[in-house]
């Protein structure tokens, strides 16, 4: 079917199932939107989800693609267990273990550990990551059996908790309640152990939550990989916003794919608009530099009847485009 309804412009919010890589995410919009009756529209996503994670990954559409870098730079939120006794090589239930302990790290002793794992932090990403080396990816030299040899990075971890002490009321701390448990100050209770633990983390750009899984669990005296790894938000995207794979087909079938878009400017949160009149509009559009205006120093969106017109970073009250927008005017 040829596209006749317009090309989309604005972020699909995913909920990326386990077992789908980002490129087939990709791949499944732009299935739906040509099944649906779309013109052909550029879609991207914003920042990759590895095949074996699920949760929240942001998708572009149409002039939205021109701020998927910007989402690549954005922090995230990620949930993940770490299973203790086994390290496998790519540090995740996919490869092989090469390493095994039998210490299984007391509970008590985790929090301590956390705090020592928050701030900024150098981390080895692991070798089946996506990380180039010498042009070629780390994962690709690793399955062709290199010995592959990553250089640390810094990083930076905001939070990092245990699951249960977020505020969610179906995740109550295993700590809210004593009753049943054994003392921690009597010298002969059994200390608890744990098998697992689930954490969240609030992390920068370039964070790999599978190295920093495996450093935990080395820092906790074990060895562990991750078995389950969900992304809860990315940049300013959370999980309530994201649609199912089931949701999106409709969109094959005849559902409007404009009511499951967040606008352009939903990735672009936190910076302040500059609302533009339809002159200062038109000479934004042919890329001129607008002078004597009284905003702040920064990044701004600028807007001409709530529609973005441009990105434009504004220095001593001159104002110069750093990435134009070719959207519909809502006046014309």
């Amino acid at each position: 079917m040829s596209g006749t309804k317009p090309p989309s412009h604005g972020w699909l919010i995913l909920d990326k199932p386990r077992g789908l890589g980002s490129t087939q995410a990709v791949s499944a919009v732009k299935r739906v939107l040509r099944q649906g009756g779309y013109a052909k529209t550029k879609v991207g996503h914003g920042g990759t989800l590895d095949p074996l994670a699920e949760g929240v990954l942001p998708i572009a559409l149409g002039e939205a693609t021109k701020l998927a870098g910007r989402m690549l730079d954005s922090e995230k939120i990620y949930a993940f267990t770490i299973q203790f006794g086994e390290e496998t090589d790519t540090l995740d239930t996919e490869g092989e273990v090469i390493e095994t302990s039998a210490r299984r790290p007391p509970m008590a002793a985790i929090p301590a550990v956390l705090d020592h794992f928050t701030g900024d932090i150098d981390q080895v990403p692991p070798a089946y990551s996506a990380v180039k080396i010498d042009g070629k990816r780390a994962y690709d030299r690793a399955r062709a059996g290199e010995e592959v040899e990553m250089k640390t990075r810094a990083v930076t971890v905001y939070s990092l908790d245990l699951e249960g002490n977020r505020e969610d009321g179906e995740l109550r701390s295993a700590f809210a309640t004593t009753a049943g448990r054994p003392d921690p100050y009597d010298p002969q209770a059994p200390l608890e152990l744990a098998d697992s633990i689930t954490l969240v983390a609030h992390v920068s750009k370039g964070t790999y939550i599978r190295s920093l899984a495996r450093d935990i669990a080395r820092a906790l005296g074990t060895l562990g990989h991750v078995t389950y790894l969900r992304r809860i938000k990315a940049g300013p995207f959370t999980e309530e916003q994201a649609i199912s794979l089931d949701k999106l087909e409709e969109v094959a079938k005849g559902a409007r794919i404009e009511n499951l878009l967040l606008p352009l400017e939903a990735g672009l949160d936190d910076i302040p608009a500059l609302q533009l009149d339809p002159d200062s509009a038109q000479a934004v559009r042919q890329g001129r530099v607008l002078s004597e205006l009284p905003h702040a120093d920064g990044l701004h969106l600028a807007t001409l009847h709530d529609v973005p017109v441009a990105l434009m970073e504004l220095s001593g009250g001159t104002a110069k485009v750093v990435r134009g927008f070719n959207l519909p005017d809502v006046a014309e």
